[in-house]
């Protein structure tokens, strides 16, 4: 096992990674105040992992409550069944929640912890790679709206982050590879040494060598808890995080939640980006053939899918948290593995660019 930890004053907290830790009463139990505890997960995770986690979980007052899994359950609604349990089992206001599952259930499960008694504890135990490398970590929560997506939320801080890398040996080859999109970004953000490591060892990723894994999960855990300890709230570098998401969610939004995974629409949207950064002059022709080569290599789509249109995309890019006072901002990439926040850009070159790109649209996933 490794340690990581995320850098917040008092509010600071460590990032275990390994092997079997689910079964590590010793890294959970200091981390929960009273005797109340709710694990959330879902009706695909639960079955698999649901009675080792509670097993760590002897002599305490801990109980369960299982969502429906699929991106489409990340709503207000969804999370009123958090609330309902949480009521009906008279938890009160030291108790602490539980996120065992991926992406969706660690953003509804820290959303419900900030909003419950105004506050409750919080312990993300993700079983994705795309939760254990990127939303598990640095105190985003929320939940979608049919016009947006993550637009209803709050920063909130889980106490503890427990990676386990064998709840990856059942992960859908699908999934996998949406994880695999996260763990891109953080090498074309700005880590260049990373992302040669990457293209040397992607296929490796792919065929889940527990080694790479975990050294591509500590890095980019790494890499997003030094982003997270600068600008916990998003108001500069953090944005940089974002790279690939304003044209991903775009594509998950209009394509109706769940049709795309949010990874496979992030690899879609890091490649869009990229060649709105070429369209600029701002990367070379090599650089944007890599990108779009590791994205494909990540068994990911690197165009975005069909039945959208650029009217469409620019709707829906409009309702996105960069936009400020009107203006669109995104992320894009001054050269290979430099990338920025702005809107510093010529807005008929992204015209262009999603022309372009849509003329070569896909159907996704493949048939």
């Amino acid at each position: 096992m490794n340690t990581l930890h995320v850098d917040l004053g008092e509010r600071s907290y460590p990032i275990h990674i390994g092997s079997g830790l689910l079964d590590r009463a010793d890294l959970i139990r200091p981390h929960i105040p009273g005797k109340q505890v709710m694990v959330v997960s879902n009706t695909t995770v639960a079955p698999l992992y649901l009675d080792r986690l509670m097993a760590s979980l002897d002599g305490l007052d801990a109980r369960s409550v299982i969502l429906p899994d699929g991106e489409q359950y990340k709503t207000l609604d969804t999370v009123n069944r958090v609330f309902t349990a949480l009521l009906e089992a008279r938890f009160n206001r030291s108790c602490t929640l539980i996120a065992l599952g991926g992406g969706v259930v660690g953003d509804i499960t820290g959303f419900a912890a900030a909003s419950y008694q105004r506050g409750v504890h919080f312990i993300q135990v993700p079983t994705t790679l795309l939760s254990q490398v990127d939303s598990s970590v640095g105190g985003k929560t929320g939940v979608n709206h049919p016009l947006g997506k993550n637009m209803i939320g709050a920063f909130y801080q889980p106490r503890v982050v427990i990676a386990d890398i064998e709840t990856l040996d059942t992960l859908p080859e699908r999934e996998l590879a949406a994880g695999v999109a996260e763990v891109i970004k953080y090498g074309l953000i700005n880590d260049p040494e990373f992302f040669r490591w990457l293209e040397a060892n992607i296929d490796a990723i792919n065929a889940r060598d527990r080694a790479v894994l975990s050294h591509a999960i500590e890095r980019s855990c790494a890499d997003k808890a030094d982003v997270v300890a600068a600008d916990e709230r998003e108001s500069g570098t953090r944005a940089l995080l974002n790279l690939g998401h304003t044209f991903g969610h775009a594509i998950e939004t209009g394509m109706g939640y769940g049709a795309w995974l949010h990874g496979e629409a992030v690899g879609a949207g890091m490649v869009m980006a990229a060649h709105l950064s070429h369209e600029l002059g701002w990367i070379g022709d090599a650089d944007l053939s890599r990108i779009e080569s590791i994205i494909a290599r990540g068994k990911l789509p690197n165009r975005p899918p069909q039945g959208m249109d650029r009217t469409r995309f620019m709707e829906l890019m409009a309702v996105d948290k960069k936009v400020l006072d009107g203006r669109l901002r995104l992320v894009l990439m001054r050269g290979l593995c430099d990338s920025v926040v702005t809107g510093d850009f010529d807005v008929a070159a992204l015209e262009r660019s999603l022309d372009q790109q849509i003329a070569e649209a896909i159907d996704w996933p493949p048939r």
